[in-house]
């Protein structure tokens, strides 16, 4: 068998051949009459015009039988075949097609349409030219691309080969441009933020660190929209969303990926309840919409989003499936060895509300299969969420969790500056004591909260992982088309 750098080669030489004889194998023209999805859903009717088409595509298969060459070709809407007849075309032409195109490379075909004997529709071609030559031999038709990292590395070669793979990505877009949808017509203003900022702001993360030379400035890249949008509320701007890419310096498994894409959005005079509501509606309306009923499967699961979405304290989950009796007053040393028994991953230092929260992903998250809403975390859980009026310990705030994975992260916003910055400094002494992840001080923020900002409900939804749950998909690195990937 020959290897690659042998058949690569090969195609340079055909390559050759093609400009020796006075063709551009890179051509700047093309005509195109229709895509072949058009041509395919009024064939009858074209084919019975019986009038010259100008089809274009990539060559997927060839077969030479004598004076006749079938191949298949795909412009990326469908595949069609097509039929060189010696005699309708030149015998320059012919033997051109023959010997010196390849699979990969694209074409355009001049023809005029009818149906085979066995049925097969098929343009039967009158001309055709070179569009693009291609110089390495795709992966074979049925093995593809066997190692998965590679799969990755090279997703243009995955979603070619792969017909689920490309759905997958054009299922992705549809969704984002369902919710987009829904946004817009509940009154929602879709805006931009920086993605280079002063400082990581609106989530617990670990930044990326980067410096603007002409500034002379640290600069780090967005860990999360929510602060920046805080202040379009404050701006004026009632209801406002953004669909964007976040980055932040962590660790890659199923469902992490340092660059990953969040829907945020913030309604004025709004709570954490009613956009717990919202958010209800907005997962069954995307279910209907693009999957055509109330269920999913996802990872051998039936999961039902047709009926009220279960409701459960954060706490309650804790003692019901780690066994923490008094979880508002268990000591920390007895937190710590918990977590040591189940075998959550912490460190010693680790704060209680991180302590709580690898016991819960450890032991609890995955038994939450239906679509549940979590609600009632600890204040330091959530620094920018308000705290509940009757439990000043706890915040008004909400996780969705469907199918063991978390898939929104909402709350009531807190407005009060006082408040805010206490809990931005009890954030700042955790960032002292060495959590890269704290939510240090943002002054800016805080003084923009001085000029007063409105009562509001805020939601994040990780755009990549609901996208895996539609699509019964279970690592994120399948539905980003482009993941973060060692290099070579």
């Amino acid at each position: 068998m020959a290897s690659l750098e042998e058949l690569r080669a090969e195609r340079i030489k055909k390559l050759e051949a093609l400009k020796q004889l006075g063709v551009n194998p890179y051509p700047i023209e093309s005509s195109q009459s229709r895509t072949l999805s058009a041509v395919i859903s009024k064939f009858d009717s074209l084919a019975k015009a019986g009038k010259i088409v100008h089809l274009v595509g990539r060559i997927r298969a060839i077969r030479s039988q004598g004076a006749l060459t079938f191949f298949n070709f795909d412009d990326g809407t469908a595949n069609l075949q097509g039929l060189l007849k010696q005699g309708d075309v030149s015998e320059e032409d012919f033997k051109r097609f023959q010997d010196l195109t390849d699979i990969g490379d694209f074409i355009q075909v001049d023809g005029v349409l009818f149906v085979t004997k066995r049925n097969e529709k098929t343009i039967q071609v009158k001309g055709w030219k070179i569009l693009a030559k291609s110089l390495r031999p795709l992966p074979g038709q049925w093995d593809g691309l066997q190692d998965v990292e590679e799969r990755f590395r090279r997703r243009y070669l995955d979603s070619l080969m792969s017909s689920e793979v490309k759905e997958r990505f054009i299922f992705r877009s549809k969704l984002i441009t369902a919710i987009r949808a829904f946004l817009n017509k509940a009154d929602f203003l879709e805006v931009e933020t920086p993605v280079l900022q002063p400082r990581a702001g609106g989530a617990t993360a670990k930044p990326f660190k980067t410096h603007h030379d002409a500034l002379d400035v640290d600069m780090v890249l967005r860990v999360s929209e929510e602060l920046y949008l805080k202040r379009m509320l404050i701006g004026g701007f009632p209801k406002v969303y953004s669909i964007s890419r976040n980055f932040r310096n962590e660790g890659i498994d199923a469902t992490h990926n340092p660059e990953f894409t969040m829907l945020e959005f913030y309604e004025a005079y709004s709570t954490a309840h009613v956009q717990q509501v919202m958010v209800e509606k907005l997962m069954k309306t995307l279910v209907k919409q693009l999957i055509g009923g109330t269920t999913v499967h996802f990872n051998g699961q039936v999961i039902d989003l047709g009926g009220k979405f279960k409701v459960v304290s954060y706490f309650d989950l804790l003692k019901r499936y780690a066994l923490i009796a008094d979880p508002e007053n268990i000591k920390h040393e007895d937190l710590l060895l918990k977590a040591s028994q189940l075998a959550a991953k912490v460190d010693k230092g680790d704060s209680r509300e991180k302590l709580f929260d690898a016991i819960y992903k450890k032991v609890c998250r995955p038994k939450l299969i239906q679509p549940t809403f979590i609600i009632d975390y600890p204040k330091d859980y959530l620094p920018l969420a308000k705290r509940l009026e009757n439990s000043p310990e706890l915040v008004d705030a909400f996780q969705l969790v469907v199918g063991g994975v978390e898939i929104v992260k909402a709350f009531s916003e807190l407005n009060d500056p006082i408040d805010q910055a206490a809990r931005f400094a009890e954030q700042d002494r955790q960032g002292d004591a060495g959590d890269e992840e704290a939510q240090k001080t943002d002054q800016d923020f805080i003084e923009a909260l001085e000029y007063g900002m409105p009562p509001a409900g805020g939601v994040g939804i990780g755009i990549d992982r609901l996208t895996m749950l539609l699509t019964d998909t279970h690592n994120i690195r399948e539905v980003i088309y482009f993941p973060t990937m060692r290099p070579r």
